[in-house]
């Protein structure tokens, strides 16, 4: 049990301790009126037995007493309500706010491991649930329980036979329900799963929307999402179709205790061994004794499907962060030291040995495939290293501070992403506390002041989503004003202009020039014309290093070099030709 309330509560048990608190005031306040007919009723036999008149003041007070509860019964339910639902938004948004600020300190190799719809869905869908769980199930849930062992301990001082014939049937709904909670998680786990599948297809529908029309691939053709919407409403219906009748079977079981009270009762006053005012006060009782077990086996499905929605999102909240606590120094010289790395079982380099001076420019090339990206991803920390270690200025990188090492780090590729925010602003994501005038700074070196200058809003104009709004050598020198407000000593390029025309590669080229004049910089080379004045050239196949050295050099000297500055040489000169 507080396992599960961890869970729920996303690791925030303390906050459900007001909203149970008033819950449960809530549920006693509703039980108040039953105490008040006992006394109304007591008075009643007594008078009738005794052959006395009515105690008219007494009445008069449970009247008084009735219009008291009434007020007090609005005034508890809203400060009950304000309570249960601030903590579950509280919980809610601290909740993504963590869980997203955690993702961000997970290894990509983790993240490439995971469906994007499941993260997705975790954070929106997942975290409905809890809301929904905190803010009503678990405190109705928790205020139920307290209220049952409550009345059962004042029920039996007034009458003990009939305390368990009231309870009578709740050892049977108990095993019920236990014996439901296996069906109930792998239903809810199908559920969750046929979820996580619908938001992975609808997004990959959205993204490949391009390609749909291009291939006339349309609604009722694209099979992966109707398959996947067809497969979440199969199991909506299971889980309802199933788990419905199992609550049912639970709440007529327990339900059972009302007849078995009246048969019981009879019989005790047949016997004369029980009173007629207590009778009837049980009568009164068990009118409203079910309600909070009614409500509880309600939920109680909901409940436990929530709870698999927290167990998820603990799962990742739980998942260790990229370690390291030392930090670097001025010296950024890069060491490849029999550097080692599988994705999953199929390696992608091995045996590499490389040194990489400061303030040089070191150019990685080769075949697709060959492990360049990868070279420059577990410099960047995106992975870390398997065999073999990684060090710069002397330091293991997997002892640096993940936050240390980036904040040393500027990373321009060849798909920029730019955030549904300003210009200004996405500029900014290299600096936060950057000026204005900084900003315009870095956009001049950048070569991209004079078009932001020129539309509408200037640096105010708000970008579509990943930058659709803008065009790739625009997006790019964007990215490269960033590079420029971080002033990171180490520069890694995926080389920028290799998909842009020649208009735009111009200026790209020239903000690069600008950004890598006294950096340390890798670049992945996909023209080698752009790296012929490289310091070292570092030709990668098969995820080992075949040679190093300048320009010349390896031209000379390396058969694949050689292979490929000739393959791009015809390239440059194809040209369209009829037969």
């Amino acid at each position: 049990m507080k396992d599960a309330i961890y869970n729920i509560t996303s690791g925030e048990p303390r906050k459900l301790v007001q909203s149970t608190f008033w819950a449960t005031l809530e549920s006693v306040a509703r039980l108040l009126p039953a105490v008040i007919a006992f006394y109304g009723i007591f008075e009643l036999f007594e008078s009738y037995q005794q052959n006395r008149p009515l105690n008219t003041r007494l009445f008069l007070y449970l009247i008084l007493a009735s219009v008291v509860w009434f007020a007090v019964q609005v005034l508890i339910s809203t400060l009950a309500y304000e309570k249960q639902y601030t903590a579950a938004y509280d919980v809610s948004e601290k909740g993504r706010t963590k869980l997203a600020n955690h993702l961000r300190k997970l290894s990509l190799g983790f993240l490439d491991s995971r469906d994007p719809g499941d993260l997705t869905t975790m954070m929106l869908g997942d975290y409905a649930l809890l809301e929904s769980a905190i803010s009503r199930l678990v405190p109705q849930a928790l205020a139920a329980v307290i209220l049952l062992v409550l009345a059962f301990v004042s029920l039996c001082l007034i009458d003990w036979r009939m305390t368990l014939c009231l309870y009578a049937m709740l050892p049977i709904v108990l095993l019920v329900v236990k014996g439901s909670n296996i069906l109930m998680k792998k239903l809810g786990g199908r559920h969750i799963q046929a979820k996580v599948d619908s938001a992975s297809r609808l997004q990959e529908y959205l993204q490949g929307i391009k390609e749909i029309k291009a291939y006339s691939l349309g609604g009722q053709q694209f099979a992966r999402i109707q398959q996947a919407f067809d497969t979440l409403r199969k199991e909506s219906i299971r889980i309802e179709g199933v788990l419905g009748p199992v609550v049912m079977v639970a709440i007529s079981l327990l339900r059972m205790g009302l007849p078995i009270l009246v048969f019981i009762g009879s019989y005790l006053l047949a016997q004369r061994s029980l009173v007629e005012s207590v009778f009837l006060v049980f009568i009164v009782v068990a009118s409203r004794i079910y309600d909070p077990f009614t409500t509880l086996m309600i939920n109680y499905t909901e409940m436990r499907y929530a709870l698999i929605s927290g167990e998820r999102i603990m799962e990742i909240r739980n998942q260790p962060e990229v370690a390291g606590t030392e930090e670097l120094n001025e010296d950024y010289t890069i060491r490849f030291t029999d550097v080692g790395f599988s994705y999953k079982e199929e390696p992608v380099l091995q045996k590499i040995n490389l040194e990489i001076q400061p303030r040089t420019l070191t150019a990685l090339v080769g075949p697709s495939g060959s492990g360049k990206s990868t070279i420059v991803k577990l410099l960047a920390r995106f992975y870390d290293v398997q065999t073999g270690v990684i060090e710069i200025g002397g330091k293991d990188l997997k002892t640096v501070n993940p936050e240390n090492l980036y904040s040393h780090l500027s990373m321009v590729f060849q798909d920029v992403y730019l955030f549904k925010d300003t210009i200004l602003n996405n500029i900014r994501v290299g600096n936060q506390t950057a000026s204005f005038e900084e900003v315009v700074a870095a956009a001049k070196k950048a070569h991209c002041h004079e078009f932001i200058s020129a539309l509408p809003d200037g640096y105010e104009t708000l970008v579509g989503e990943g930058g659709s709004t803008l065009s790739g050598g625009e997006k790019q020198r964007i990215s490269i004003a960033r590079a420029f407000i971080k002033q990171s000593e180490i520069i890694l390029l995926d080389e920028a202009t290799a998909a842009l025309d020649l208009e735009n590669e111009a200026g790209v080229q020239q903000a690069i020039k600008n950004l890598v004049a006294d950096k340390t910089v890798i670049v992945i080379a996909h023209r080698l014309k752009t790296i012929m004045k490289a310091d070292q050239i570092v030709v990668l196949d098969k995820g080992t290093i075949a040679a190093k050295g300048t320009h010349q050099e390896l031209y000379q000297t390396c058969e694949l070099y050689h292979k490929l500055v000739d393959m791009q040489n015809e390239a440059t000169n194809w040209k369209f030709s009829k037969g």
